[in-house]
């Protein structure tokens, strides 16, 4: 298996905290073989949201993103398997003291029942996994010596279109870039590019867009920002280098000095991504967190975006109070400052939370607004504008040691959404949820899970405001929804066990739901399926197929259809030497969209007939990577995205 591909293999992992604060861990883990995996665990009252079905409390699952050097070996026996890691100080940041403790615990995670075995005692029915491992005491004459990486890099880029005769491709000019890293001190870290290349770096998976109303997320894949990734978490997503889409410059500086975790980030991007091209985009960020007490914490953040004339400033401040082991809240309050194109705008972001994290029963209340003219322009804000309210129950029964029926988790949420402004005012809802959901866990390693989901949501003026409705003698007038569409939906979900050779998991979603289109009711159809597949110890072929349609309860006829299949296909040709191939193919279309509520007339966007629209894509993304040790790599990669013709007959562009 690659690097950080071991998951389907049972595997120890040893959990470092050298920090000895109970909130962060170095993960170390090995398969029976030695093949290695790492990354870190850092828990800062993570709630995990957008689940369909109800999931068991559990230890936060560790970041895979950031890789470490240290040597390990593994072999079977008779009675098992043996593993022996050898981990540098190089690899680690740690206190700067004489004497030392560092947390520790070791897991072994046992593929045949699912289930993990742990070195100390854990409960579940506490809000930390980490605060109940065990002590490495007496540590003394800790030393790293000198920590540095040097990462040079060469990048082509080629583009072209299709001429009479063949094709027409602009080389430009070969890039020079690179990336160095520096140990400064046992705590701290200073990392500096000038010109990244991200080419080993695998292309985003196609997302759909359920929600228009909500922007879609894709996580950080850069080496350069991974690094010490955590010490920017941010409630809210305030710090998202994403936006910092291609720098020239940037510097970096992490770590964590007497109880305060640090993160600074500057950055200057490509002149050539900003409207004029001219102007350049710098960033600069700040976030701090302090240590208080066990488990409690509190933090703030700063972000400052200049581009030209124009500038946005977050500032914020957030927080987290652990008590009786199993409670917490959660609070964040932050601002908005912003000027564009002369326009300077102002807005505040609040949020409330509080927790239950017990074995049997747990339960989350949530409440936070976003104001209508809050910006983060350095961060990620899916949707503002809106107030939330979100109850959330949770109850689990565990079955008899050896019962078919393990364990058994009973969900209960309502949630309720407001616009901003008519919060303010006293007004009623824009969307109203209730969920009923229920999980159960079966000896051997399967999860199924069910649901039933009963929504209603208000019409939106503002996602609607450039909409009209053109009448049979040519003229048009304004479009004007029903006031509520209220809809209800089935949901089935499917895991099977972690098997040596395949794995796999389904959801499917089905009922009526809100075709955003026409703000109309429609028959819907959600399938998303994934797929493992190990032929080899050396090879692994991962699949997904999402598909997604919505279907008129007028007459039948579709109104749109979206399907993303992808195939990644990857085989270890040595410890060292991976080869990774990925292909993706994109489809979307939609009907003739028309007044499907009120008149049947048809509709028009922008000033221009809503007609019918197909488009397809093709990518194709191939790496080659050399990599004796994490700190010397060699990557070369290829990537390819073609646009096809609308007719699926044709051939793509």
């Amino acid at each position: 298996a690659d690097r950080d591909k071991i998951t389907a293999d049972d595997n120890v992992q040893i959990l470092l905290g050298t920090f000895h604060d109970h909130r962060q861990a170095y993960v170390f883990a090995v398969n029976p073989l030695g093949v290695q995996m790492d990354g870190t665990i850092v828990e800062q009252g993570q709630v995990l949201t957008g689940a369909w079905t109800p999931t068991l409390s559990g230890r936060v699952a560790p970041d895979l993103s950031q890789d470490f050097v240290f040597t390990s070996k593994g072999r079977l026996t008779e009675y098992g398997y043996e593993v022996e890691v050898k981990i540098p100080l190089k690899s680690l940041k740690y206190q700067s003291g004489d004497v030392q403790s560092w947390d520790l615990n070791v897991v072994r995670e046992v593929q045949h029942s699912g289930h993990e075995d742990s070195w100390v005692p854990a409960k579940r029915a506490n809000t930390s996994f980490l605060s109940q491992s065990g002590t490495l005491e007496g540590l003394t004459g800790l030393s790293r010596g000198l920590v540095l990486d040097v990462n040079p890099s060469v990048t082509q880029k080629v583009t072209g279109a299709r001429a009479a005769n063949g094709w027409n491709y602009d080389r430009g000019s070969p890039q020079v870039g690179g990336r160095v890293q520096w140990g400064i001190t046992n705590t701290l870290t200073l990392n500096a590019a000038v010109k990244p290349d991200f080419a080993e770096v695998e292309s985003d998976a196609g997302q759909f867009v359920i929600d228009p109303r909500q922007a879609l997320f894709f996580p950080e894949k850069r080496p350069f920002f991974l690094e010490g990734l955590d010490a920017f978490n941010t409630p809210h997503t305030l710090i998202y280098t994403r936006r910092i889409v291609q720098p020239d410059a940037a510097l970096k500086l992490t770590g964590k000095v007497a109880g305060t975790s640090l993160g600074l980030l500057s950055a200057a991007d490509d002149r050539s991504l900003s409207p004029s091209g001219l102007d350049r985009a710098f960033y600069n960020i700040v976030r701090a967190q302090r240590d208080l007490g066990g488990q409690s914490r509190i933090g703030m953040a700063y972000t400052d975006r200049v581009l030209g004339n124009d500038y946005n400033r977050v500032a914020d401040v957030d927080g987290r109070i652990v008590f009786g082991d199993v409670y917490s809240a959660s609070f964040q309050g932050a601002k908005s400052f912003d000027r564009s194109s002369g326009v300077t705008l102002n807005a505040p972001l609040w949020e409330g939370i509080f927790a239950r994290n017990g074995k049997q029963f747990g339960l989350r209340y949530l409440f936070n607004g976003i104001g209508d003219d809050f910006r983060a322009r350095s961060g990620f804000i899916s949707r503002p504008g809106v107030v939330r309210a979100d109850v959330d129950h949770r109850a689990t029964w565990f079955g008899e040691r050896g019962a078919l029926l393990e364990t058994l988790t009973g969900d209960f949420v309502l949630d309720d959404q407001w616009q901003y402004s008519h919060f303010m005012r006293h007004g009623d809802a824009q969307d109203k949820k209730v969920h009923w959901s229920a999980n159960a866990g079966l000896r051997g390693g399967w999860n199924v899970g069910a649901g039933f989901y009963l929504e209603t949501f208000g019409f939106d003026q503002t996602l609607y405001a450039n909409y009209q409705i053109l009448t049979p003698t040519g003229t048009t007038i304004p479009f004007t929804g029903r006031p509520r569409i209220t809809n209800h939906d089935y949901v089935f979900t499917l895991s099977t066990p972690q098997w040596k050779k395949f794995n796999g998991s389904l959801l499917y979603v089905g009922g009526q739901d809100e075709n955003f289109f026409e703000w109309a009711q429609a028959d819907i159809d959600l399938i998303q399926l994934a797929m493992s597949f190990r032929p080899s110890d050396r090879a692994r072929v991962d699949g997904t197929f999402d598909y997604q349609d919505y279907w008129r309860r007028s007459d039948g006829s579709l109104v749109g259809r979206n399907m993303i299949p992808r195939v990644k296909f990857e085989y270890q040709i040595t410890r060292a030497i991976f080869m990774r191939l990925v292909g993706e193919y994109d489809l979307s279309e939609h009907d003739d969209l028309r007044d499907e509520t009120r008149t049947n007339y048809p509709l028009i966007i922008d000033g221009q007939p809503a007609n019918a629209v197909r488009s397809r894509s093709l990518h194709g993304d191939y790496l080659f990577s050399y990599q004796p040790t994490p700190g010397t790599v060699l990557f070369l990669g290829y990537g390819s995205r073609a646009d096809g013709d609308p007719d699926p007959t044709q051939r793509f562009n």
